[in-house]
């Protein structure tokens, strides 16, 4: 088949995507590594398993490819994937990456690298996520529970974006004939307005009527919340290094990639807190 096979297929974004790929006609596999019973889109997908590659890739000529989640060094494991869609003469490869670069994590940048290079094949540097404000995140869970939120980076700001922003620029160069890269390789995605946490903490009191805190930590004692909300020790300790960077203002950026990919401007950080309200609820 001519298609879309959507990795990460379940997660944030992987699951708006498949709903817009399906809205607009578009077959779509949808990869996982627990591919729901009685969806004849769902594949069984697993970065260690070379052999569930093979088989999702065959017959498709496009791929949004999101790398292993909490993971510091992911090419040794999306490598072989990329061979194997080279080889089967994929047309399209679109990224979902990170506009914030994780410490002593060479091999993100080097994956970007990888598949800028092939023709026609495209990286989404994506902001945060404004999702990460909601449970399971930590962020989240701790906004909904203690009504607080504890941080590293200081009055640092950050493009903070919607998955489902992402998730239509994605769909726009995977299906819309009229958005064609070029020489562009790269696209950085943001909201329409860099945050603080203060910021973000505001909005949210404002738009809920329940009073959100911020409580600014040390990196490691934000590593260790990281830790104990089970991340993996290596990649909770280079998120937690990460707030450093905003601190700085490394992460103070902004961009229209969003309204240029698909003819609308991105959602405010207010109108996603307005849409989840509910979600911040006490804990029972």
């Amino acid at each position: 088949m001519t298609g879309v096979l959507a990795t990460g297929g379940t997660g944030k974004t992987g699951r708006a995507l498949v709903d817009l790929l399906r809205g607009k006609g578009v077959p779509v596999r949808v990869a996982s590594r627990h591919p729901a019973d009685g969806d004849p889109d769902a594949f069984r997908f697993d970065w260690g398993d070379r052999e569930t590659h093979a088989a999702a890739l065959r017959g498709v000529d496009r791929v949004f490819l999101v790398p292993p989640v909490e993971s510091v060094d992911p090419l040794p494991l999306v490598e072989p994937f990329l061979a194997e869609a080279r080889r089967l003469g994929v047309r399209r490869v679109v990224l979902l990456g990170s506009a914030i670069v994780l410490p002593n994590a060479p091999s993100a940048v080097e994956l970007a690298a990888r598949v800028r290079a092939q023709p026609g094949w495209v990286v989404l540097r994506a902001a945060g996520f404004m999702q990460n404000f909601l449970r399971p995140h930590p962020l989240g869970e701790r906004i909904r529970r203690e009504r607080e939120i504890r941080t590293a980076a200081g009055d640092g700001r950050v493009g903070w974006i919607d998955a489902r922003d992402i998730a239509a620029a994605a769909s726009a160069l995977l299906t819309d004939p009229g958005v064609v890269p070029g020489d562009r390789r790269e696209y950085l995605l943001t909201g329409p307005k860099a945050l603080s946490y203060p910021d973000a903490a505001a909005i949210i009191t404002a738009g809920t009527g329940r009073p959100v805190r911020v409580v600014h930590i040390g990196v490691a004692e934000q590593a260790a919340g990281y830790r104990a909300a089970g991340m993996p020790a290596e990649f909770a300790d280079a998120l937690a290094t990460v707030e450093d960077g905003i601190k700085a203002g490394r992460n103070d950026q902004v961009s229209t990639a969003v309204l240029d990919l698909t003819g609308r401007p991105p959602r405010t950080f207010a109108e996603f807190v307005q849409e989840h309200a509910p979600a911040w609820a006490a804990a029972r």
